[in-house]
């Protein structure tokens, strides 16, 4: 199972000092946490994308590629890449030479993005927001697996004996998960074609996130990539960690109270109460995190969410040590323990290239190996 941390990349004033952080110094802090997670043994580092104040990953192929250089083991993802108002032909060319820099240390969380403006800021509708989603990533799988493509569709110009350079590393796309927090037409797009469901996990009850994975899973199966339990799943999460739980909490309320996601709305208490909210003890963390499994089943990827609201650097970066050095180590070992043999690990490129070869000898062992790679 993989761990690791992904960012929104917002620029929050600090509220136990009234500090605000330039956003050079936000950008610098989003590779810093990349580094550390890498140090500490976290297996992914994901950032998101926005192009509104106050958040600053409008360009996450740029910090990816810069970390990428400074890191040699550390998975490089997104969380969230606008499959919606990103031209696909961009994506594709972006994120394949981002993967030859990487060494195939790569992939990409397609979403719509929770920020409706930006749909006509690059000339689109959010009225389209699901057939835009449908219609990019069926182009963006295209140019990925097709060395010359003619294409039509409705909201970019046709497509005429197209080839998107470079070509993925080793003739191997980058691996894609779909994240959603409330769309079922997107739990049914990563069913249909065997990618990965990511669900972010970080606002609604344990029974939505429930839903939406359980759909997933039973459409999964639908499309013949394997049974239910051997989709592929991703879940967000966020905690605060002090060793006395009392600490945690008095340490992380003024930073939760003026959040700009949730600050000013339902109380801390309420809030860790009704969502996956942790804060408290690492032990704490250990506990609702297991818990996980028993309402979504054994997955494979779990992303904390640990620089939000504010928080300063240097507190971040303790957290970091605190996950990596005594939450996952138990997380490994327990959910490794409590996973059956049938149900796969996450994606890698050395996976899908092993398993692409495997397939191409007649050796295979089914879609469930080299998931996503049959449609």
């Amino acid at each position: 199972m993989q761990f690791g941390v992904f960012t929104v990349g917002d620029v929050t004033v600090d509220p136990t000092n009234g500090r605000l952080p330039s956003e050079g110094e936000r950008i610098k802090a989003m590779v810093a946490i990349a580094l550390k997670a890498e140090e500490v043994g976290l297996d992914v580092f994901a950032t998101g994308e926005h192009h509104n104040p106050p958040f600053v990953p409008s360009s996450p192929t740029t910090m990816l590629g810069y970390i990428a250089a400074r890191t040699s083991r550390l998975l490089l993802s997104t969380a969230t890449t606008l499959i919606t108002t990103n031209d696909p032909v961009k994506i594709a060319e972006d994120y394949a030479m981002l993967q030859h820099l990487a060494d195939g240390r790569v992939d990409l969380m397609m979403g719509r993005g929770n920020t409706g403006p930006v749909y006509p800021w690059f000339g689109q509708d959010i009225r389209n927001g699901i057939p835009l989603a449908i219609n990019n990533y069926d182009l963006l799988r295209r140019l990925w697996r097709e060395d010359v493509v003619d294409w039509s569709g409705k909201f970019r110009t046709p497509l005429q004996s197209f080839t998107s350079t470079p070509r993925p590393l080793d003739g191997v796309p980058p691996f894609v998960w779909h994240g959603s927090i409330r769309s079922p037409e997107i739990a049914e797009q990563a069913a249909y074609y065997g990618d990965g469901f990511f669900a972010n996990h970080i606002f609604w009850p344990k029974e939505h996130t429930q839903r939406m994975i359980g759909l997933y899973r039973q459409r999964f199966a639908h499309y013949g990539h394997g049974s239910a339990d051997q989709a592929i799943v991703g879940l967000g999460g966020q905690v605060f960690m002090r060793r006395n739980s009392q600490d945690a909490v008095r340490e992380f309320r003024p930073y939760f109270d003026n959040a700009p996601v949730y600050g000013h709305g339902p109380s801390l208490e309420d809030f860790t109460r009704e969502t996956p909210l942790t804060v408290g003890s690492p032990q704490q963390v250990i506990d609702r995190t297991l818990g996980f499994r028993e309402y979504v089943g054994d997955y494979q990827r779990q992303l904390f969410l640990m620089d939000h609201a504010g928080l300063p650097l240097k507190t971040v970066l303790e957290q970091l040590d605190l996950l990596g050095e005594e939450v996952v180590p138990v997380l490994r070992r327990e959910f490794a323990a409590l996973r059956p043999a049938h149900v796969p690990e996450a994606p890698t490129h050395a996976s899908l290239k092993a398993a692409r070869d495997a397939e191409a000898a007649g050796t295979g062992t089914g879609a469930v190996v080299e998931a996503g790679a049959d449609r």
